[in-house]
């Protein structure tokens, strides 16, 4: 019984393979007859083999979600270096922040007629031959202006101490070296004296304070370092309060001095240095401070503080 079913089976597939109908006549059911059709049966057709398992990389060192190498995609290859240096760049890189760097360099030029805009920044990326797109990537376009400048106003009043000026200097006492940096300094906002009024209201947003008030505060400490000043005892906070209200007072002054070259200018920044061993006249500036550290920290009166500071 087992052999005839099996027999059965081995003629259906034979007859399905041949495409053959089935005749109503009973099927053979001699052995010979039975080997010939099994001989004479077609083997059934092979399948395709199964795919591949795709196989993933293991993440380099550098990141798991970098590419290495060119890596085909909607929008172009993917290049894991830093500023992908040839053909597409991406923000962030070295060469992406040079861009940018120029184009802030650039705008400087447009902004005594443009002010501290964005239409400045867009002309000074056509100046330097970037797209005006770059613009875009400045998250807080007027303000990075602003920053840049102040920043790269440091930079040049130390490569001018560095380069000789700082000699001069010695040979003048502290209160003239603190009135020559000011001087300095102040001297660099005179090309964009009618619209620095514009930063001001830029640097105070809330959103802008924070780091414009850093800004100060690194210009004050290098300011006192460079007049020779590398103490850190009590007095370091002191002198830069003092020295920061007199730069802010001086900075304000200059904005409404009609003298040719702000002369007027640089003689309110001397007398006001001067002026800053007078408790009178140094309040508005420093008073506030010492009070607090005298009464938080036992030190003597302000008067006493003040000339320790300032002493020739």
């Amino acid at each position: 019984m087992a052999s005839s079913l099996a027999a059965r089976r081995l003629l259906s597939r034979a007859f399905a393979a041949r495409r053959v109908l089935p005749c109503a006549s009973p099927l053979p059911s001699s052995p010979s007859v039975l080997r010939r059709l099994a001989t004479n049966a077609s083997p059934p057709p092979t399948l395709p083999p199964p795919p591949l398992e795709p196989t993933v990389d293991p993440p380099t060192s550098e990141g798991a979600s970098s590419y290495a190498g060119d890596g085909a995609g909607a929008g172009g290859s993917y290049r894991s270096g830093p500023g992908a240096a040839s053909g597409g760049r991406r923000p962030g890189g070295s060469g992406y922040e040079e861009e940018q760097e120029k184009v802030l360099r650039a705008s400087l030029l447009h902004v005594p007629r443009m002010g501290w805009s964005e239409s400045a920044m867009i002309a000074g990326a056509r100046d330097v031959g970037v797209s005006p797109a770059i613009v875009g990537a400045f998250q807080r376009k007027e303000a990075a202006l602003v920053e840049f400048f102040m920043d790269d106003c440091l930079q040049q009043l130390m490569d001018r101490v560095d380069a000789g000026e700082g000699e001069q200097l010695k040979t003048l006492i502290l209160t003239e070296r603190l009135s020559r940096l000011i001087r300095m300094r102040l001297e660099m906002q005179a090309p964009y004296i009618s619209k620095w009024p514009q930063a001001l209201s830029i640097q105070s947003q809330p959103t802008n304070v924070s780091t414009s008030l850093k800004q100060r505060a690194v210009l004050v400490d290098e300011i006192w370092h460079a007049a020779g000043d590398s103490g850190s005892d009590i007095d370091w906070y002191v002198k830069r309060a003092v020295l920061g209200g007199i730069y802010s007072t001086s900075e304000a002054y200059m904005l409404t001095d009609k003298s040719p070259e702000f002369c007027d200018t640089w003689t309110f920044v001397n007398r006001r240095m001067k002026d800053a061993l007078n408790l009178e006249k140094s309040v508005k500036e420093a008073g506030y401070l010492a009070e607090a550290m005298r009464a938080g920290l036992g030190v003597g009166p302000i008067q006493d503080i003040l000339n320790k500071v300032f002493q020739k």
